[in-house]
C-alpha cells in the first residue's frame, strides 16, 4: 500500500468516527429524525455537487429503484439507528458497536443468502458478541435498560448494513454492475424520500424545543457533507485504488478515533473496557474476514478469559 492511500484511510476513518462524534452534538437536541434526515438530504446534495464537478453522466441502467430501495436499508435506517443511539450513549460507544458489521453479514449471510458458515466466522461472530457484551457490562455508562436500547439500536444499523452488502451485489452487481458513487447518490435520494414523511410529520406536530445554533447546524453540515458525501467519494476511490479487501480495514480504524474524538471534544471519559472490548470485536472482525479458515476456538476462548480477567482483577 503506498504512502498516499494508507493516509487516506487514516483521512477516511478519522472522518467517520467523526460522525459519531456529530451525532452525539446534534441528536439530544434535534432527536434522532432530524438528525438522520438532514444528514441524508446534505448527502444527497453534496454526491450531486460532486457528480456534477466530476461530469459523470446519471445513467443507472435501469437500477435507479433498486439503488432507492438500497439507501433505505443502508442509510435511511441505519442512520435514525445511530441517531437513536446517539442520544442515549457516547460517541466511543457506538464506533465501537459499528465495527460489528462483518458479524452481522456472516450471520445474514447464513440465514438468508446461502453464505457458507465456518468454524472461524463461528468463532468470531461469538467472540464479537462476547465484546459487545463486555462493553455494555463494564463501560463508563451504567448498563441500564436505555443502554441496552442504544446498543440494540447499533446493532440494527449494522445488520442493516450486512444485509445491504449482500443485496447490493444481487441487485446492481449481478445485473451488469453500475458506478459506485452512482449507487451512493441513489441511496442518499432513495434515503432521503424515506425519512422525509416521518421527519415532516414529527417537525410540525412535535418541534424540537429548540432548533440550535451556528455551532449546531455546523456539525449537521459537517455529518452530511463531510462525512456522507465526501466519505463515500474517499472509500470508493479507495477500493479503486487497493481493492475492497484492504479498504475494509477502515472497520478496524474508525472506532479509535470515534473515542478519541468523543474524549478531546465532548469529554467523554475514556475506559480500559474501551480496549478490551474493542480489541475483542477488532479481533472476531479479522477472523471473520481472514481467507484462511483455521480452528480458532481454544485460542479465543483462551484470549477472552484473560481479557476479562484483567478488566475485572
Amino acid at each position: 500500500m503506498r504512502t498516499s492511500d494508507f493516509m487516506r484511510l487514516l483521512l477516511l476513518s478519522a472522518i467517520w468516527g467523526a460522525s459519531f462524534l456529530f451525532m452525539r452534538m446534534i441528536a439530544p437536541t434535534l432527536g434522532a429524525l432530524p438528525t438522520a434526515f438532514f444528514r441524508v438530504l446534505l448527502g444527497a446534495i453534496g454526491l450531486a455537487l460532486i457528480l456534477m464537478a466530476l461530469h459523470l453522466r446519471w445513467n443507472f441502467k435501469g437500477k435507479f429503484r433498486s439503488t432507492l430501495i438500497l439507501g433505505v436499508i443502508n442509510s435511511g435506517i441505519p442512520f435514525l439507528m445511530y441517531s437513536i443511539a446517539a442520544r442515549i450513549l457516547p460517541a466511543g460507544y457506538s464506533a465501537i458497536l459499528n465495527a460489528t458489521t462483518p458479524l452481522m453479514g456472516v450471520i445474514l449471510g447464513a440465514l438468508l443468502f446461502s453464505e457458507k458458515l465456518t468454524r472461524s466466522r463461528v468463532a468470531g461472530v461469538l467472540l464479537g458478541f462476547a465484546g459487545v457484551a463486555l462493553l455494555v457490562d463494564t463501560g463508563p455508562v451504567t448498563a441500564t435498560h436505555h443502554v441496552l436500547l442504544g446498543a440494540g439500536a447499533c446493532l440494527i444499523a449494522t445488520a442493516c448494513y450486512g444485509a445491504a452488502g449482500f443485496l447490493t451485489k444481487r441487485w446492481i452487481s449481478e445485473r451488469g454492475g453500475l458506478d459506485s458513487k452512482l449507487v451512493a447518490f441513489g441511496s442518499q435520494i432513495g434515503a432521503t424520500l424515506c425519512l422525509f414523511p416521518f421527519f415532516a410529520y414529527s417537525a410540525t406536530t412535535n418541534p424540537p424545543a429548540s432548533w440550535g445554533g451556528s455551532e449546531l447546524w455546523a456539525a449537521i453540515g459537517a455529518l452530511g457533507l463531510i462525512c456522507t458525501a465526501l466519505a463515500y467519494i474517499l472509500y470508493f476511490r479507495l477500493i479503486a485504488d487497493i481493492g475492497p479487501i484492504k479498504s475494509l480495514t477502515v472497520t478496524f480504524l474508525i472506532p479509535p478515533f470515534g473515542v478519541l474524538w468523543g474524549f478531546l471534544f465532548l469529554n467523554e471519559p475514556l475506559s480500559w473496557s474501551y480496549l478490551f472490548s474493542g480489541g475483542l470485536i477488532g479481533l472476531a472482525v479479522w477472523m471473520v474476514l481472514k481467507k484462511n479458515d483455521t480452528d480458532n476456538f481454544v485460542k479465543t476462548a483462551k484470549l477472552t478469559s484473560k481479557l476479562v480477567q484483567d478488566l475485572n482483577p
